[in-house]
């Protein structure tokens, strides 16, 4: 039915707008594609665009793994875990797995350490979709098979890392020192550092076959695996080709102050725990930084652009806040406290709902601004950060400009139009169009019966699913648990509906612990940190809200309590909590691993 709708639209705004507004996304204001994906697979790609400053683009594990006949889906679908184990098992690295018994262990351990089947499928024979960020050679191997599957989220990711200005990454020159460098040296970017345990660049530095590993090196099993498959590959992907081509965009989401902390939190954690926690336990710890900072990003973002809907401006980096969001620190045990974190969640969710529409009256605004010559003659910036570009718009949207009268006069023509195509056949639709009921702002009108068109369902079940990525749910080292009740739902009308809830799951309290008993700046060590204290920086710096009521939200003083005091049990039993007595004074954190005090990469 969208598609119908889709031809029809065309016939009243034309191709090009349709094409420019028939979307979910507006990268200027959040450069991500709101649809599912999976942040297990972000790494290994930011390992790639950090390594060669371009896009990941086809590479050889469907042909070497899928066998030589077939399309590329086919091959892909041949490429299984039994058919991955059978290739490592035939290298000389591999002796003593020759078996039955041996392709089996080889098997388990690659699904253990290495790959995903799809859907997460157990077994050997079910198609591989995605690979694990066990070590820097994960970049070879080209899952998912698109790295657009990604919804643009290690794009984004890079940009926000390595901090640079114009509209693309680009290499970093080599007198350049900074944290995260583009297309240098391993030393020189602290992710890469972190990964890439026993390898080196021989020969020329853009060529996808100079990643050598030195075999005197010493790594866990996990890591020797990843390297053995990589090394099957032959070389790294080649760069993304067509129409969207393999330069990394350098455009940055709105939320300034979350992706600058985003920067800061993991930069200084893997500066300081790099070197020192177990391989398999970091990787657990850095995708739970990832989810953190991410899902700042995201829920900051949906702040700021709901306050821009209400008033037309922007907020200034210095007063963005976070989303305060009640969190559930018995990990699912204490019911009430479940059900509290749930409708907390709840009440963002309705919030978020409005983000769709908002996007679409951003698209129409941006679509009439970027035509109007004296606007264009302005020439105002959108990259990195497109805070003065949006803010422009606004002001066109509540009638600050000379020249919204002209813009919003098409838009109001346009709207009229479509509900004149659509007075047979979605009377519903036609009459929010002309705004029947109400003398609402055309962009407003326009956009929201546009998001009806694309199919309400589809549109909104995308953003939940795109939410669930970046909260990384019901994963063990995610930051949301998600269950399904029987309840209508208001927007896809189901008779069922997910509820979801911010945890803190043992990989994300290890993760804030660690991080946040390191000293301010660059410097080494840790420093103390009490439980109260703590608990003040979760709530001032990402909104998670542990023995306070989130705003708008009342919750009894014995369930913040019993919250408090299950969140300083778990510290205990993970051994990140000491105190000689019950005064909260004496109550502070310790790390579990101590930091690096040898580290010496250095910046500008």
């Amino acid at each position: 039915m969208s598609t119908t709708y889709r031809r029809l639209v065309e016939d009243v705004l034309g191709r090009d707008m349709t094409r420019d507004v028939w979307t979910g996304n507006y990268p200027k204001a959040l450069p991500i594609s709101l649809q599912p994906f999976d942040l297990s697979a972000v790494l290994p790609a930011v390992f790639y665009m950090f390594r060669f400053g371009k896009r990941r683009g086809r590479g050889n594990f469907a042909q070497t793994f899928g066998g030589g006949s077939g399309t590329t889906p086919d091959r892909r679908r041949r490429a299984t875990i039994e058919k991955v184990a059978e290739s490592l098992v035939r290298g000389d690295c591999s002796k003593g797995f020759e078996g039955e018994i041996g392709k089996a262990i080889m098997g388990d351990m690659l699904l253990s350490f290495c790959l995903e089947n799809a859907k997460r499928e157990l077994g050997r024979k079910e198609p591989v979709q995605r690979v694990a960020p066990a070590h820097y050679m994960a970049s070879w191997v080209d899952l998912p098979d698109a790295v657009a599957h990604l919804r643009y989220v290690p794009e984004m990711t890079v940009a926000m890392l390595a901090d640079q200005d114009g509209e693309y990454v680009c290499q970093h020159p080599e007198t350049k020192r900074t944290w995260f460098a583009v297309g240098k040296d391993f030393g020189d970017n602290v992710l890469l550092k972190a990964f890439n345990k026993g390898m080196r660049i021989v020969g020329e530095r853009a060529s996808r076959t100079s990643d050598r590993f030195d075999e005197a090196a010493h790594v866990g099993l996990d890591q020797l695996l990843m390297i053995r498959l990589a090394q099957q590959l032959k070389a790294a992907p080649d760069t993304l080709r067509g129409s969207e081509g393999e330069r990394i965009s350098n455009q940055r989401p709105i939320a300034e102050r979350a992706a600058a902390q985003f920067s800061e939190d993991i930069r200084r954690f893997l500066r300081s725990y790099a070197s020192v926690v177990p391989r398999h336990s970091l990787v657990d710890l850095v995708e739970s930084c990832v989810a953190v900072g991410l899902t700042s990003v995201l829920m900051s973002a949906t702040g700021i652009l709901l306050e821009w809907a209400t008033t037309g401006e922007v907020v200034d980096k210095s007063k963005q806040a976070p989303a305060y969001l009640f969190v559930d620190c018995s990990n699912g045990i204490y019911r009430r406290i479940v059900w509290t974190a749930e409708q907390s969640f709840d009440d963002f969710v309705r919030r978020l709902d409005r983000l769709p529409v908002i996007l679409m009256a951003l698209r129409l605004l941006d679509w009439g601004a970027t035509r109007t010559a004296t606007i264009r003659r302005m020439s105002t910036t959108t990259t990195p950060y497109a805070t003065e570009w949006i803010a422009l718009l606004g002001e066109i949207l509540f009638e600050r400009r000379p020249e919204s009268t002209a813009i919003l006069n098409r838009l109001d023509q346009d709207a009229q139009a479509l509900a004149d195509k659509l007075s047979d056949e979605n009377a519903d639709v036609a009459a929010l169009l002309r705004g029947d009921c109400s003398d609402r702002n055309a962009a407003w009108r326009l956009a929201e019966g546009l998001c009806v068109l694309m199919s309400k369902s589809k549109l909104w079940g995308n953003l939940y699913s795109g939410l669930d990525g970046f909260l990384n749910v019901n994963r063990p080292n995610g930051l949301a648990a998600k269950r399904r009740i029987h309840q209508a739902d208001p927007v896809t009308g189901k008779r069922t509906r997910e509820i979801r809830s911010l945890v803190f799951t043992d990989p994300v309290l290890d993760y804030l612990v660690h991080l946040h008993v390191l000293p301010s700046g660059n410097r080494h060590g840790t420093r103390p940190l009490s439980f109260r204290e703590f608990i003040h920086k979760l709530h001032a710096r990402y909104g998670f809200c542990v023995d306070v009521s989130p705003p708008g939200m009342a919750i009894s003083n014995d369930l913040l309590q019993a919250n408090r005091t299950m969140l300083e049990r778990r510290l205990r039993d993970l051994g990140l909590l000491v105190g000689v007595n019950d005064a909260e004074a004496m109550k502070r954190l310790r790390p579990r691993f101590e930091p690096d005090m040898e580290d010496e990469h250095g910046m500008d």
